[in-house]
């Protein structure tokens, strides 16, 4: 089973999000299973000069975009196992950042038609091709629309991934003929709410959709988190499904991992855990005490559910728990966590900004972990926390459903509230501290975190079992 995986991330080269995580992990667990999964990437300007020089070239061509046709480069490189592509064209990718732009539309519309036209370039015959998000939503379309005549592309199979839906690429309908190359008789594909809207291309033209969690595939069908596109969805639920994401075990693992303070593993976590604890604490400048740490680890977005954790935060502290933040995005909510920081000094600890070092010394030393999202595709956040012993404590949406169990029958894993709504986050919070402070308890609870196995082993199998169904279409 050939794979080429259309990305605009991936670990180790570029990331952004989830998406690199999951596209810099789940090539490697499907090569595992005996597929021979590829990725395909832009070769951007900010990947770091020690991956850049073990690429090699391959091929260079052109690539039709509107009335011109524009370079494009072929680079390759293996990591971990797997063959990456990169795309080249400085014009498009030679810049300080990933996303942004003003033309981003055109950068990854180019970035799309040049993925098919590279296959005429390598030694590389695909049965899947699989896109994601909306950077490469037009995959699928342009494949049907300029490629499914040649031998080459006949039997090409196609699948989407929808990892946020807030994010769809919509732009004017001028792109139509001066950017995309598309007519006036097919426009229809792409065309949605007066605008041309990549993701709703996608989503006609893929023969498989999918999400990143089996919650989320469902919540899409509903207004309240479709952005617009639930109607669509609704009637393509044929041909949709949602594969619950995993995490790549190797880079977060408590046993072996470099940025924390100590190693440790569910055999014998209590010394190490401790350390890294008492680390995370000197690093923020929190008192060394017997209160348990509340770690969150995010970006400041209101999607995130930040402004349940505004109306509530000081009752947080106040209750006897510690806080430690590492994340940044909007203002107010930078703001509102220094000034949290700054009235409750030795009791909140805040870093703004991404810094990965940090977040893995958070997953460690932290007692907690919140994500209070109101909506939350999958989520990774919290099942590298479980992996590291620190129990999550989130909102009932999405991933985070499919990952966390409440505890309060105990069998779960961590600690749930259903509504959006800040007072019952808060409860959460103080029923966790209750479980905290009973140390047989909270040793069977953390017990049980670090045992859940959110490898991509049985992600990868479900994908598997999809491309073979696939392959068999038509």
């Amino acid at each position: 089973m050939n794979i080429l995986y259309c990305a605009s991330e991936a670990q180790p080269y570029a990331m952004s999000g989830g998406l690199g995580d999951v596209a810099g992990s789940l090539p490697k667990a499907l090569n595992a299973r005996g597929a021979d999964c590829r990725v395909v990437l832009p070769l951007y300007d900010t990947i770091k000069p020690e991956l850049r020089e073990h690429m090699t070239y391959l091929a260079n061509f052109t690539v039709p975009v509107g009335w011109r046709n524009q370079y494009c480069g072929v680079f390759t490189a293996e990591h971990a196992g797997v063959t990456y592509y990169f795309l080249d064209n400085e014009y498009y990718f030679k810049r300080s950042g990933l996303y942004g732009f003003y033309d981003d539309g055109e950068r990854f519309a180019f970035f799309s038609r040049a993925i098919l036209e590279m296959l005429r370039h390598i030694d590389f015959a695909p049965d899947i091709l699989h896109s994601n998000d909306w950077q490469t939503a037009l995959v699928p379309v342009y494949l049907n629309l300029y490629y499914r005549a040649e031998e080459k592309y006949s039997k090409i199979k196609t699948a989407f991934t929808i990892h946020n839906i807030q994010y769809q690429g919509k732009y004017g309908l001028e792109m139509l003929s001066d950017i995309l190359s598309i007519s006036e008789e097919n426009a229809h594909i792409v065309e949605f709410d007066h605008c041309v809207n990549f993701m709703k291309g996608a989503i006609e033209a893929a023969d498989k959709i999918t999400t990143v969690s089996p919650s989320y595939a469902l919540e899409i069908l509903d207004p309240w988190y479709a952005h617009g596109l639930d109607k669509l969805l609704r009637e393509k639920a044929y041909k949709t499904c949602g594969i619950l994401n995993g995490i790549d075990v190797d880079t977060y693992d408590p046993a072996t991992d470099s940025y924390i303070a100590a190693n440790y593993d569910v055999t014998n976590y209590s010394e190490g855990k401790s350390a890294c604890k008492k680390a995370l604490r000197e690093q923020f400048n929190l008192e060394q005490n017997d209160m348990p740490v509340l770690g969150m680890v995010t970006r400041l977005v209101s999607h995130k559910g930040l402004d349940l954790v505004r109306h509530v935060a000081e009752y947080i502290v106040l209750s006897g728990i510690q806080i430690v933040l590492v994340g940044n995005g909007d203002y107010m909510y930078e703001s509102f966590f220094n000034e949290l920081a700054a009235k409750y000094p030795g009791r909140v600890g805040v870093y703004i900004g991404f810094n990965p070092e940090l977040a893995h010394r958070v997953y460690a030393g932290a007692d907690f972990f919140l994500m209070p999202s109101k909506s939350e595709p999958c989520g990774l956040a919290q099942m590298v926390a479980l992996r590291y012993g620190t129990v999550p404590i989130v909102r009932e949406t999405g991933g985070l459903r499919d990952s966390i169990k409440d505890s309060g029958d105990g069998m779960g894993n961590g600690f749930t509230f259903n509504s959006y709504n800040a007072h019952d986050m808060l409860d959460s919070c103080l029923r966790a501290k209750t479980g905290y402070e009973n140390p047989q308890g909270w040793k069977i609870l953390v017990e049980r975190a670090m045992n859940c196995d959110f490898s991509w082993n049985t992600s990868a199998l479900s994908y598997m079992g999809l491309y073979e169904e696939m392959k068999n279409l038509w």
